[in-house]
């Protein structure tokens, strides 16, 4: 009896244009509760770009009553029951930025007609390429980098309490430090992407707004870093 093919794996890189999913996984979970339709600007050894249109149909965590989790008190915010909603990303696009290994990704945000508004640097696993798309894990601490090169540090209180609740010990959360560390000496160089002129890029009108697949937390086959 001949031997099952084997299941497909991650491309090399994903073509322009292509429509993939960018995921994060529960803290401390294997479970997937933020999954965004995204389409490949480029793809290559140095760098992951994609463009997430607005309007795109998302999936993101809510609580059990169906309250967003932001109005949860900051002490049970992590651990009052969960569920996930599908919905609609109604701001302006974001284009995500990340460079393969980088335990962190470049957000760009721009207000209506197009004006630059910043930066936003987000802590996480590195990305893990299938044959859909990237996953990853929020690591809560994130920093925010202005027009003007000034940053700053956000959400230090969420990081500080996900510690508290259990969601990562203290080896990944020095991990995580470091990791910041290393992009604030990037955002102080004004090393890539931060000065690579992204701001001034924009998507291809042809591109429209992926759907988001029935399947959209399905496990990966195959999965390579």
């Amino acid at each position: 009896m001949p031997a099952p093919a084997p299941e497909p794996g991650p491309p090399a890189y994903w073509a322009p244009g292509t429509r993939i999913l960018w995921r994060y996984r529960e803290n401390a979970s294997a479970r997937f509760h933020i999954a965004r339709p995204v389409t490949v600007v480029r793809d290559d050894a140095e760098l992951l770009a994609v463009w997430m249109a607005p309007g795109t149909e998302c999936v993101k965590p809510v609580l059990a009553d169906g309250r967003a989790v932001h109005l949860e008190p900051l002490e049970t915010r992590y651990t009052a029951p969960r569920t996930v909603q599908r919905d609609r990303w109604f701001g302006t696009g974001v284009l995500k930025l990340a460079r393969p290994g980088r335990p962190w990704s470049v957000w760009l945000f721009w207000d209506p007609g197009w004006r630059f508004r910043n930066w936003y640097v987000n802590l996480e696993q590195p990305l893990s390429r299938w044959e859909g798309g990237v996953d990853s894990e929020d690591y809560f601490l994130d920093i925010a980098v202005e027009p003007d090169r000034g940053w700053r540090w956000l959400d230090e209180d969420e990081f500080a309490q996900a510690r508290r609740d259990g969601l990562m010990d203290e080896r990944t959360a020095g991990r995580v430090r470091a990791a910041g560390r290393d992009a604030v000496e990037v955002i102080e160089a004004w090393g890539a992407p931060f000065a690579d002129g992204w701001e001034d890029w924009r998507p291809d009108p042809s591109w429209g707004v992926p759907s988001l697949p029935e399947d959209w937390d399905r496990t990966p086959a195959q999965v390579s870093s």
